[in-house]
């Protein structure tokens, strides 16, 4: 039995990301890889991103890839040219330059069908592992989709949740909160590390949090 490890928010960050797998974790196959979403836009390396995530799921590594915001905002664009605007305010120009297109219907087939395919929420064993968070408002917090990508909570109140522990990105942390967080067992974990903000910003990791032993796994960013 492998280890369970989670990943932040990677925009982009190709060359940060191959050496947080491959170099800090050396990732094995009998691992669990779980990705929290946001592999899209803003980042140097977006095409480079989502090439090594579906190279590594066909080379049969165990790699969960969620959902995040930027990949609904992706499919939205493309199902529907009214929602170019929301996501060009959030950058999404820059997934359009990586992929050499200037159209989101010309994506490509292969990487229409991997955003389709991403999951919302996983939860292995007392781990939930999400882009976002959940809806504690309501009965069935599973039951609410758009929560999962655009909304994050310090707690949460309601018993499906008691004794889990809940993983997200989304909103980077600096990476010394994220750090105390893992420390002191927090009910919920956040571990974007803001990789593509870059240092002068107080962020700049591209972070990974082994489950197993509650370790965070930092790489600063690299071009």
């Amino acid at each position: 039995m492998g280890r369970l490890l989670a990943i932040g928010d990677i925009h982009g960050c190709y060359n940060t990301f191959r050496e947080l797998v491959e170099g800090k974790l050396s990732l094995k196959r009998e691992d669990r890889l779980i990705l929290l979403g946001d592999y899209i836009d803003r980042g140097p390396k977006i095409r480079e991103v989502v090439d090594y995530i579906i190279r590594l799921i066909e080379s049969g590594y165990n790699v969960t890839p969620l959902t995040g915001n930027h990949e609904q905002m992706l499919l939205g664009s493309y199902d529907d040219p009214g929602m170019l605007p929301l996501w060009f305010y959030n950058e999404g120009q820059t997934t359009l330059e990586s992929f050499g297109i200037n159209d989101v219907r010309n994506i490509g087939w292969k990487y229409l069908q991997f955003f389709r395919s991403l999951k919302f929420y996983e939860r292995v064993g007392d781990f939930y592992f999400v882009h976002g968070g959940f809806n504690d408002r309501i009965e069935d917090p599973f039951s609410d989709l758009e929560t999962m990508i655009w909304e994050s909570r310090p707690v949460y109140e309601n018993p499906v949740f008691k004794g889990k522990t809940i993983i997200h990105g989304h909103r980077p942390k600096m990476l010394e909160y994220t750090q105390e967080m893992v420390r002191t067992r927090a009910q919920v974990i956040p571990i974007d590390t803001g990789c593509v903000y870059g240092r002068e910003a107080g962020y700049g990791y591209l972070s990974a949090l082994d489950t197993g032993n509650m370790e965070l796994i930092p790489v600063q960013f690299c071009n």
